[in-house]
């Protein structure tokens, strides 16, 4: 008889969600608070990533932000550089290769990124629910705290909480307006009249209500059911992927540990399905009855308990998943304390389980990998590469060649200059490739940070050292005595 495994068979899990019953009502979660090697792994890890989150507003330089996304003034500033509306085309590469980077990886790697970087995570598991774990307890002391009547100790713990979570709910909203107007006009709107950036301080409250509400009420919502990236991941995963798994071979099938014994008798009802649901079962006969030999899942159930999304790993993956890993620590504790080896929940992929591969880097995680790599080096190599100052200029439409005397013929030539650092810059021009002289209307230009200097200027040439009716000419953008950007325009003559 052909038996199939129950990750396979078992999928009526997917027609919901563990957060919502049958009514489409909400399951409020109460996760069990995790501990162990990867559970530290990650609080470290979000240390830093919080630092670097409320700590680069305050990095300035040359006087700009190191970060700076303000989509009202179109103005960005990445790492101290400073990108224009000029610079779109950078700005759309970056987005492909950043698609590209989130297909790949998703495929290779799973939901990696939502477990270990992504802020809402960050924010919800290392931040509030840590909170929360010390203000009401554990999962068991918060159940009973929400169902007990109220008195004056669930006030105080309950409005504590709350006050807790809206106060870093408002840090957090104006850290991330810091990040798209700039961390001084955020302090201006904070300590000056109201009246005078009332736009902007409506905008602070509104961020803040907006963050207060995702993590003390929506929490994981935001993951199992609002995230678009949650969604891609079911078209983007295969069976190859690096995911956070549950070894039903080694696992299955599960049962509690009784003393003295190593079989566990089961009725001919149990015994089918047992083999109908498995082909990792092992069956002997003793005295006429039948006994299946327990694999090392003891069905504790800690790994469901300490879920954030209140999924069972064991029934397969799942887009609720968001791989943070507790559900290992959790097995990984009960493993030990049986003298079992750890890694029955592990990442790993599910070819990895049914062909009991050890090694995770397999030629195609290698392959994907160094395509990824590559993608990020080039766009890398792109932004640095990136002039300071972009010049452009073009004869004025209209306009043909002037005789300034017996030697000379003049073009009347348009020029903007793109000054993408955040200094004022003097500019000069000069002529590379041929002899000829230029003429400026008007002062010698310069170019403001962050703007954009227009300006009208004549390239006089010898008329008699033009070979053809229109001659290319080279010319170099020239501040401080140093080159910023060189550009190419054409001289138009007289026919020969």
């Amino acid at each position: 008889m052909e038996t199939t495994h129950p990750i396979q068979d078992q999928e009526a899990f997917r027609d919901k969600i563990a957060t919502v019953d049958e009514k489409g009502k909400r399951i409020w979660i109460y996760p069990k608070k995790p501990k162990g090697r990867f559970t530290n792994w990650r609080t470290w890890l979000s240390w830093v990533l919080l630092a670097f989150l409320f700590g680069v507003p305050f990095i300035k330089v040359n006087g700009e932000p190191l970060l700076l996304f303000n989509v009202l003034e179109r103005k960005f500033i990445l790492f101290g550089i400073q990108f224009m509306p000029q610079d779109f085309h950078l700005f759309v590469l970056a987005m492909l290769t950043f698609m590209v980077f989130i297909i790949l990886f998703t495929v290779v790697y799973g939901r990696l990124f939502c477990g270990w970087v992504c802020p809402q995570t960050i924010f919800m598991e290392m931040v509030f629910r840590k909170i929360e774990y010390w203000i009401e307890g554990d999962a068991n002391a918060q159940r009973r705290l929400n169902a007990a009547p109220w008195t004056s100790e669930k006030l105080l713990k309950k409005g504590l909480k709350q006050a807790i979570f809206f106060a870093i709910a408002v840090l957090v909203s104006n850290t991330f307006l810091a990040y798209i107007i700039g961390i001084d006009q955020v302090i201006k709107i904070a300590t000056e009249p109201i009246s005078l950036h009332l736009g902007g301080f409506i905008a602070m409250i509104l961020f803040s209500f907006a963050f207060y509400f995702v993590f003390s009420y929506l929490r994981e919502q935001v993951c199992t059911t609002i995230c678009p990236y949650g969604r891609l991941q079911g078209v983007l995963l295969d069976k190859n992927s690096i995911v956070i798994a549950y070894d039903f071979i080694r696992g299955e099938p599960r049962g509690k540990i009784q003393k003295n014994k190593k079989k566990d008798p089961i009725s001919a009802i149990q015994k089918n399905v047992a083999t109908s649901a498995t082909d990792t079962a092992i069956e002997t006969s003793e005295n006429g009855i039948s006994f299946q030999e327990l694999g090392d899942c003891i069905d504790c159930k800690l790994c469901v308990q300490v879920c954030p999304t209140g999924i069972d790993i064991r029934e397969g993956t799942q887009l609720e998943c968001v791989n943070c890993t507790a559900c290992i620590d959790a097995c990984d504790e009960v493993m030990d304390k049986i003298d079992r080896p750890r890694g029955l929940i592990r990442y790993d992929s599910y070819n990895g389980i049914i062909e009991k591969r050890k090694k995770l880097f397999t030629p195609r995680v290698i392959g994907y990998t160094a395509v990824l790599t590559v993608l990020l080096i080039v766009n890398v190599v792109l932004l640095t590469s990136r002039h300071p100052v972009e010049a452009l200029m073009l004869r004025t439409p209209g306009k043909l060649y002037q005789e300034v005397d017996e030697t000379y013929i003049s073009n009347l030539y348009n020029y903007e200059v793109i000054n993408k650092t955040g200094e004022d810059l003097p500019i000069e021009f000069r002529i590379l490739n041929a002899d000829g002289r230029i003429r400026l209307i008007g002062q010698p230009p310069t170019a403001k940070a962050g703007t954009v200097a227009k300006g009208a200027l004549f390239i006089d040439m010898d008329k008699n050292k033009l070979t053809d009716r229109k001659t290319e000419i080279k010319i170099e953008v020239i501040s401080n005595g140093k080159v910023m950007d060189k550009i190419k325009t054409n001289f138009l003559g007289p026919f020969k």
